[in-house]
């Protein structure tokens, strides 16, 4: 627990730079553009590089041999380059820089975030890892809420300040990273990927299965891995993932329009709008520990439901409100939900399969998860372009309905 804990620093800096980037960069593209569809695709840029490059750097962690280990070299490379083109982008003077920085950072992100997540897995025992997803989920939140907070506060001095501040922070952790997580002794089973193999199972032919892939390798693996087993088993996974597109749908959508709604619907202020979303990391936070705990006691499938339902009919509720502190108040209780929801879905699909499969699922997880943050800005956008600004929430909770449509019919004996 206490390297869970260490690593969570790299999940820190993570979500510490993706929530002053969700918050602070549609406002300032709404500066150049009018159209919250234009402004949902363009921040959809990282998902992009998640669905394509963070696939490929990922697997070629898995075949990277140095004295520092797999992964840490690509976290060395990765976040000063993404502390660096994060700084500049509030110090863009025409849209073109904008977007250009826009594009490094995210380049530079795609370096490292695969890296990052597999090394969990990496350094944690199997019945450990619900527990230690609830620890570095809580550290990324603890990154969100600091973002929101603090970095709300910097932004009415200077609107650089809060990049500037996350992208120190992320040097920060990087040495922390360095200093504590030594790979090759704190993996389980230092392994370079490429002399790597899996144990196979009688009578079934299998290839060695990598956590990471192109998407058209891991549909191909999952083609691989499903052929020997019957509907009973495939048809559960299959409907859940087409859960977890639904719930991403929802929660992408909000995360990245939320500013833009908060300030051209109920009239907030840039930081007053940043300041809201802490509202829903903090209870995130303290709900991410006990939300994998009550997976492990109750099921990981009554959790998950009960998480939709209450944010169908929160999503509901808060697209009639009007004033600041009510919507707070409904995103504390929105945070509790999205935790019993995100805390439990990675250890649920990995959960209907079997230790062989554990890359190929984590790989299509990932994919379901980063096709639903592609599609999910444009689309509500163009909602809130033809419908208003306060369709936003109405979107999500069709989303949510669709998603609580999908797991009530998956089926298995670990729910």
């Amino acid at each position: 627990m206490k390297k869970t804990w260490l690593l969570g620093f790299g999940f820190f800096s993570i979500s510490l730079v993706w929530a002053l980037y969700n918050a602070f960069v549609p406002l300032f593209l709404k500066k150049y553009l009018d159209s919250a569809a234009i402004i949902g695709f363009m921040m959809t840029l990282d998902n992009y590089f998640g669905l394509f490059l963070q696939p490929f750097i990922g697997r070629k962690s898995d075949k990277t041999d140095t004295k520092f280990g797999k992964r840490m070299p690509y976290l060395i490379v990765g976040m000063p380059l993404a502390a660096l083109f994060g700084a500049l982008i509030p110090l863009h003077t025409s849209y073109s820089l904008l977007i250009t920085f826009m594009v490094l950072m995210n380049l530079s992100m795609s370096l490292y975030r695969s890296p990052t997540v597999a090394l969990m897995p990496d350094i944690t025992p199997p019945h450990k890892r619900t527990q230690a997803n609830g620890i570095i989920n809580l550290m990324g939140g603890l990154g969100s809420i600091l973002a929101f907070t603090v970095g709300s506060k910097l932004y009415d001095q200077h609107i650089a300040l809060p990049f500037f501040t996350s992208s120190a922070l992320t040097l920060i952790s990087l040495c922390i990273l360095m200093l504590f997580i030594r790979e090759r002794r704190d993996a389980l089973e230092y392994v370079p990927a490429a002399k790597a193999t899996i144990d196979k199972q009688p009578g079934i032919e299998q290839q060695p299965t990598r956590v990471w892939g192109r998407p058209h390798t891991l549909l191909a693996a999952a083609k691989r891995e499903l052929k020997p087993y019957t509907l009973e088993w495939t048809l559960p996974t299959i409907l859940l993932l087409g859960a977890i597109y639904f719930w991403f749908f929802s929660y992408q959508g909000i995360e990245a329009l939320f500013t833009l709604y908060a300030t051209e619907e109920l009239s907030l202020s840039d930081s007053q709008a940043s300041m809201s979303l802490a509202f829903f990391s903090v209870a995130f936070v303290a709900a991410a520990i006990p939300a994998g705990y009550l997976g492990a006691k109750l099921g990981k499938k009554q959790v998950i439901c009960f998480g939709i339902i209450g944010l169908m009919i929160l999503f509901v509720i808060i697209s009639f409100v009007n004033d600041m502190t009510t919507l707070r108040t409904l995103l504390l209780l929105g945070g509790v939900c999205w935790a019993l929801i995100n805390i439990n879905s990675y250890p649920y699909v990995i959960s209907l399969g079997k230790q062989s499969s554990i890359g190929t699922r984590t790989g299509i997880y990932y994919i379901a998860s980063s096709l639903a943050a592609l599609s999910s800005p444009p689309l509500m956008g163009l909602f809130m372009d033809k419908l208003g600004y306060s369709s936003l929430f109405f979107v999500a909770a069709g989303g949510m309905l669709l998603a609580l449509g999908f797991i009530i019919f998956v089926k298995d004996h670990n729910s």
